[in-house]
């Protein structure tokens, strides 16, 4: 998807402003991460705009679950464009809230939790197992596809495999130049049966 973006720039507009002065978390300091929590975010990039465009004016265009790292609550994304150092490919991650809630890449926010805790944990694991064997970015969105992912995609992966399916809502077509596929977007796991929202913030 981008490749798409000198095609699709000039159709759109902006969601919401970053702020250039200076980037800080947006993420509520009172808030009480655990691992297996689905955190969402509303982005500042085009690409973020293009599926929120796609998504038909959904709040959020990026989805993460939360993990424990020895004792520390990190945040684990299939994400383009965020690249650790030069040369770095687009892969799933593994990042602080502070950096997934960056106001770089974030002006608005929402934390969710599975009501059964002893899944969410377990998808957790998982979802750590993925980011260790250094799987990449899924740029044509085909979540048929396991051996690269994009951000419900391993969400949606990590929940399954802990015996948890997050959402039936049937997979969106998506039919536009260089793409054509099915895929589920942030808002059919906002709406999962099986999730809760605790905390909903924006960018002040």
């Amino acid at each position: 998807m981008r490749r798409l973006l000198p095609i699709l720039m000039a159709v759109l507009t902006a969601a919401c402003s970053a702020n250039r002065d200076g980037f800080h978390s947006i993420l509520p300091d009172s808030v009480q991460l655990r691992p297996g929590d689905v955190v969402f975010r509303r982005g500042n990039a085009v690409v973020s705009r293009i599926v929120i465009a796609a998504d038909r004016g959904s709040s959020y265009s990026h989805v993460g679950i939360v993990v424990d790292s020895s004792g520390v609550p990190m945040i684990v994304h299939a994400v383009p464009d965020e690249p650790d150092y030069e040369g770095d490919p687009d892969r799933v991650k593994m990042d602080r809230p502070e950096r997934f809630f960056s106001s770089e890449y974030a002006c608005r926010g929402e934390v969710c939790r599975c009501t059964d805790s002893t899944v969410a944990r377990r998808a957790a694991e998982i979802a750590v197992g993925i980011y260790r064997s250094g799987m990449l970015f899924d740029d044509d969105y085909d979540d048929s596809d396991t051996t690269r992912m994009a951000c419900t995609e391993l969400v949606s992966y990590a929940y399954s495999r802990a015996g948890l399916t997050l959402t039936d809502a049937p997979r969106h077509r998506i039919s536009l130049p260089m793409v054509s596929t099915n895929c589920h977007f942030p808002s059919d796991l906002l709406k999962s049966p099986h999730l809760y929202s605790t905390t909903i913030f924006i960018n002040p």
